[in-house]
């Protein structure tokens, strides 16, 4: 399995390969790769000025969608490049799986979110590319703030067009 690389700040070295969930167990396998990737997350953003307390506020933001989203829902590599697994999980699995979903606390995850896709690309784990759409995720505030609303209005068996209209299938 790829390992962190101590060599240097600068020498992040892991195998994307080893964080693809396969199995129950691969789930759990990479649950630890992941829990230790945003332990070095949070470690460098207090290396680079973060108090302790903002840095966990980010390192927790981004935890809850990488482990328990991206890994556990979603069954997907933090590395894959799809875009739109932000906008599915602060569009639909955030507000449907939420007792009292916030606009402000979809806000704090997103600043988690991009700041840990920041923390990737600063050590060449995913592209310019794939970064700037997941910024574009990050900063629709409206669109999730009118989703939340959206969602509250939902009568009858109204929730089918409310979750095909941000859906969690992968088209």
């Amino acid at each position: 399995m790829g390992e962190f690389c101590e060599e240097g700040f600068d020498q992040l070295k892991i195998d994307k390969r080893d964080f693809v969930p396969v199995t129950l167990d691969d789930e759990l396998r990479v649950d630890k790769l992941c829990s230790d990737l945003l332990h070095r997350f949070y470690t460098e953003s207090q290396e680079a000025g973060l108090t302790p307390e903002e840095a966990t506020k980010l390192a927790g933001a981004a935890d809850f969608f990488v482990r328990d989203f991206v890994v556990s829902i979603k069954m997907r590599s933090i590395f894959d490049e799809r875009p739109g697994i932000v906008r599915q999980f602060a569009g639909n699995w955030y507000i449907a799986n939420t007792m009292e979903p916030l606009a402000s606390e979809i806000e704090g995850y997103l600043a988690g979110i991009r700041a840990f896709y920041r923390f990737l690309h600063g050590h060449q784990l995913i592209s310019l590319k794939f970064l700037q759409a997941i910024e574009n995720e990050c900063n629709d505030l409206s669109y999730y703030a009118e989703r939340i609303e959206s969602y509250w209005d939902i009568t009858g068996d109204g929730y089918h067009a409310w979750e095909k209209e941000c859906s969690l299938k992968d088209e």
